[in-house]
């Protein structure tokens, strides 16, 4: 009745794709995760565990408290408070209708949704600077690369009501121990002042002046910006545009007085914590909320995508979506980039080293025992496995060798009868019988002689 229409990819593999059509049906196929997103399997959780466990140990260190926004929100968020000028909106969203009509985004960064949170639960009525952190998922429609997906992974910080310039200092400070802490050397702080809104349009008009008589060398996307928001041509990767930009006017040459005080104050601080930092008058970070302070920090082994953290000030964000005006800062880490450049170096630990048991039995009065044991180990900080698949006694042995388990205890009809386990060391290949209620302690050395 069933007509396989494509069959095993491989002789001998794991089915990677199969489609079976009933009265020309198709009524089972076996998927694959979508181009740009992955699995992270059991074998690599412990990296990801790992940088989380570093950040959360950091984060809790600098005083900052962790915050988590949901995955999909109102799409006019994104469009007031990033620009809808900026490749992420014009090009990148994941945006659908849902079933109520509203039209939702997955979040394709975590700032605006922060703020959102922030004056949505009020937290700018106690006057206070709010420092907070999360890890989280992000989703952009962008070319799958090495580091980059469609769904990629976010560790970021946000400080909100804090204008001081030594609060910059202070989440560069974050952002760079975090990397120093994790092993990376090499690393490069790229700094640069965009002014605010107050000097800005100057330098904007001295830009579209500059760039009008290059308009026939800038891509397509740089010709739409050029009158909306010229800056962005800085940042453009194309060739043709980058050599359009060489020589163009700096922004610090145009920044009014308060901002080049703070700027200045920024660069004081950073050398203050001995933070080495290049000022980059190309930075101008790719979306329409920063003002002042923009950073990235670099590790050039990556190659072209060698930025593996971003971020800037945002004094006018809050107001954008309808809060007071209220400043802050913050910066994203994209932990697929941060994972390539640790296992790059070989930085990344192997897992602590704890006791492994396998528990063997044969009979249901034995796995009676098993079980009991299994979980007087665990209690002790053991890992215990017992067979789930009533295998015979050589297929357990067998499981236990692939757990790379230190000691296999075996129950069996003998063992039953004089209620104690054949306790065998897998590396020196020692047995001992030990009665049934002892077995913890003689494992974890509790009562060895």
């Amino acid at each position: 009745a069933y007509e396989i229409a494509s069959c095993l990819v491989g002789f001998g593999d794991v089915y990677k794709r199969q489609v079976f059509f009933y009265e020309n049906k198709e009524v089972l196929r076996i998927l694959q995760a979508l181009r740009g997103t992955q699995d992270i399997l059991p074998d690599n959780i412990y990296k990801w565990n790992h940088v989380e466990s570093v950040i959360k140990e950091l984060c809790a260190l600098y005083g900052y408290s962790e915050i988590r926004t949901p995955m999909f929100e109102d799409t006019k968020l994104f469009l007031r408070g990033i620009g809808d000028t900026t490749d992420v909106v014009a090009k990148e969203m994941y945006t659908f209708e849902d079933r109520g009509g509203r039209s939702i985004t997955l979040r394709p960064e975590n700032t605006a949704a922060v703020v959102r949170s922030y004056l949505e639960h009020k937290l700018y009525g106690d006057q206070q600077v709010h420092k907070l952190f999360y890890i989280g998922s992000m989703f952009r429609y962008d070319r799958p690369q090495a580091g980059r997906y469609r769904e990629f992974h976010q560790f970021g910080v946000e400080v909100l009501g804090a204008s001081s310039p030594a609060a910059d200092a202070e989440v560069i400070n974050l952002a760079y121990t975090l990397f120093k802490t994790l092993g990376l050397k090499e690393l490069e702080l790229h700094i640069n002042s965009i002014g605010d809104y107050k000097c800005r349009p100057i330098y904007r008009q001295k830009l579209i002046e500059f760039f009008e008589e290059k308009e026939d060398q800038l891509c397509d996307d740089c010709q739409a910006r050029l009158h909306k928001n010229p800056l962005r041509i800085l940042d453009c990767k194309e060739d043709s545009c980058r050599r359009a930009s060489a020589g163009a006017p700096k922004i610090t040459d145009y920044l009014c007085d308060e901002c080049e005080k703070k700027f200045e104050a920024v660069k004081r601080y950073l050398a203050a914590l001995e933070i080495p930092y290049l000022v980059d008058s190309r930075l101008v970070r790719g979306l329409d909320y920063y003002t002042n302070t923009a950073f990235e920090i670099q590790y050039p082994p990556l190659g072209a995508q060698s930025a593996i953290c971003g971020g800037g000030r945002y004094d006018g964000l809050v107001e954008d979506v309808g809060g007071p005006s209220t400043p802050g800062i913050g910066f994203a880490v994209g932990l697929e980039r941060l994972l390539l450049a640790l296992e790059m170096q070989k930085l990344i630990p192997e897992p602590a080293n704890r006791k492994k048991v396998y528990i063997v039995t044969l009979g249901e009065d034995a796995v009676v025992e098993g079980i009991k044991i299994q979980q007087h180990l665990r209690d002790k900080g053991v890992i215990a496995e017992i067979d789930l698949q009533d295998r015979s006694i050589k297929g357990q042995m067998k499981q236990a060798g692939k757990n790379n388990a230190e000691y296999t205890v075996i129950i069996g009809a003998n063992e039953m009868e004089k209620k104690e386990a054949a306790v065998k060391n897998m590396e020196n290949g020692k047995q001992q019988d030990i009665p049934f209620l002892k077995v913890s302690d003689f494992i974890t050395g509790s009562s060895r002689q």
